[in-house]
């Protein structure tokens, strides 16, 4: 069940955007189709099916969105044309961040959708969205690993920063059971998986308390020890993963 607080906005977005864009189907995926979200704290993850390329209205509907509800701000969407559902690679009209470019809605974001399969408006995904085969779930969560996180991971400065600190350990998580028994897992669930894995026990209390709260621990010193604690988990965890 969708949050109290979040329906109406999500309610709002769909029928603004209806009057701007061609749409066909508006669907959710991550934490709130899987059942993990946190009001404030989680974003709204969602996809739009359009028959034509959206306008510039668009992204004027996202900032006066943001501007009447500041939660409105963790509202990210994907403008997905209906004659390119079909291809993974292609790269669609994003609104996230407060921002917009083009990114592709990702085998991992196309499996989500159909376990959640949770639609806004419109047929649902399994109507409309071509089913993904563990094969390319699982060359895409390999691939990302090795060539985007790996390398990140041979940088020092993301590591100051809670976003890469809590993305890196949860995806390295998921990932791991995913590429292990095919099944996608919640962050909630994640953190079960963190300490077999060897993650530092430190660092997961931290980000487990920044999702799921109170906050605790702040200040240069303790920015500085997670930032090489985390480097030096992922640096050895992605290899024995993919080894895997």
């Amino acid at each position: 069940m969708i949050d109290e607080a979040v329906q109406p906005l999500l309610d709002g977005f769909v029928t603004s955007l209806r009057e701007v864009a061609a749409v066909e189907a508006v669907w959710l995926h991550g934490s709130l189709a899987l059942g993990d979200y946190q009001l404030g704290r989680s974003d709204l993850d969602v996809v739009a099916v359009v028959s034509a390329p959206p306008s510039p209205a668009v992204a004027d509907l996202h900032r006066e969105l943001i501007r009447a509800d500041p939660l409105a701000a963790k509202l990210h969407c994907s403008y997905m044309l209906t004659s390119q559902l079909a291809d993974p690679s292609v790269r669609h009209p994003t609104f996230a961040q407060e921002r917009y470019f083009d990114r592709p809605v990702t085998p991992v974001t196309r499996r989500e959708l159909a376990i959640g399969n949770r639609t806004l408006y419109g047929p649902a995904p399994d109507q409309l969205l071509p089913a993904t085969t563990d094969e390319e779930l699982f060359a895409f969560i390999r691939r990302d690993l090795r060539e985007f996180w790996l390398p990140v991971a041979r940088k020092r400065k993301p590591w100051y920063h809670d976003i890469w600190v809590d993305l890196s350990l949860l995806t390295i998580a998921r990932a791991h059971v995913t590429l292990a028994t095919g099944d996608l897992i919640t962050k909630r669930a994640a953190f079960d998986v963190l300490p077999r894995l060897g993650a530092p026990a430190d660092v997961v209390e931290d980000i487990r308390r920044r999702r799921y709260g109170p906050e605790s621990r702040t200040g240069p010193w303790w920015r500085h020890t997670r930032a090489g604690l985390t480097r030096r988990f992922v640096r050895t965890a992605i290899p024995a993963v993919l080894g895997r």
